[in-house]
């Protein structure tokens, strides 16, 4: 089987959004998928075959609990989806696209799903794989790659434009931030720091092939001497502060720059920091990039205005 022929998170974001964009051909799709119009539209889709309903999402007030995906013993042509329901606005959202993620994507292979914040990152390989193909279709659901590459283009990215396209898309600031990482063509970081250690860095694709990587100094990773991650007197800086890259990358040039963002939340002890790099071409004779990070090439795809054929 072709890689084309694959079914991905993308590439099953990519249909559905085609297909909501045909629903909504007179009015124009709002700019916030309605994911209670994509709950009724699925059962009539090719990606609803044999099921009759999925009844609407159901909240429930247990902090361990992220979201379910189950299939009605009863019947089972009907199946439902859990939530938790203590969590924001946004981040139910995504819990709801990333359990129809599961519906569409992996339902022929289990009857229920139950998803925790620590999924993602377990050491079971295959559930840490469908888990990430669901949460790889939420992304895509929700942050359409056309739109994004709209909005962000020929603009000078900061965190208050960011920010902005993360209420435009009703998402979590964290997640448009993962998403941008995951789509820019600049050379980008993203690190997350959780009580003062790395809990995740995102390089974009271009980062990965020019080989920019923030300099190790623990294990776990700390914030670094002279950074802003690191200075406990500044919350925010959303519209970034520009030095020597080499503070943060030892591999790059003494003359190049880059901009340091930080975002820090609500309890200070959880913190974002997005690194904007200046453009570099990638070293021809260092191929190493290509067994790095992955990215998102079927955004990039899309992004040239082609689709896939299914």
């Amino acid at each position: 089987m072709s890689s084309a022929q694959t079914l991905t998170g993308s590439i099953a974001a990519s249909h559905v959004i085609k297909w909501l964009r045909a629903w909504y051909r007179d009015e124009g799709m709002p700019e916030a998928i309605d994911l209670d119009v994509v709950r009724q539209m699925l059962p009539g889709t090719p990606y609803g075959t044999g099921v009759r309903e999925i009844r609407p999402p159901v909240p429930f007030d247990d902090e361990a609990f992220e979201g379910m995906l189950a299939r009605n013993p009863d019947d089972q042509e009907v199946w439902g989806i859990a939530y938790n329901g203590k969590t924001r606005h946004e981040r139910q959202r995504f819990t709801i696209a990333h359990e129809l993620g599961h519906f569409i994507l992996h339902r022929g292979q289990q009857w229920s799903f139950n998803c925790d914040k620590q999924s993602v990152h377990t050491g079971i390989a295959t559930l840490r794989d469908i888990e990430r193909e669901a949460d790889d279709f939420a992304s895509n659901l929700l942050m359409p790659g056309d739109l994004l590459r709209d909005w962000i283009s020929n603009q000078r990215i900061d965190l208050h434009v960011l920010s902005a396209i993360a209420k435009r898309f009703q998402v979590s600031f964290e997640a448009l931030c993962i998403r941008f990482i995951k789509f820019t063509t600049q050379r980008a970081i993203l690190v997350y720091w959780d009580n003062g250690y790395v809990k995740y860095e995102w390089r974009s694709s271009s980062a990965v092939k020019t080989r920019a990587r923030i300099r190790r100094n623990a294990d776990p990773q700390e914030p670094l001497p002279g950074t802003l991650a690191a200075d406990a007197s500044v919350d925010q800086e959303w519209d970034g502060t520009e030095m020597s890259a080499a503070i943060w990358c030892p591999e790059e040039a003494r003359h190049m720059k880059l901009r340091e963002f930080k975002h820090s939340f609500g309890a200070r002890d959880r913190v974002l920091t997005l690194l904007l790099l200046e453009s570099a071409e990638p070293r021809a004779w260092d191929r190493s990039w290509q067994d790095g990070e992955s990215f998102d090439s079927f955004d990039q795809f899309v992004s040239n205005g082609q689709l896939p054929v299914r």
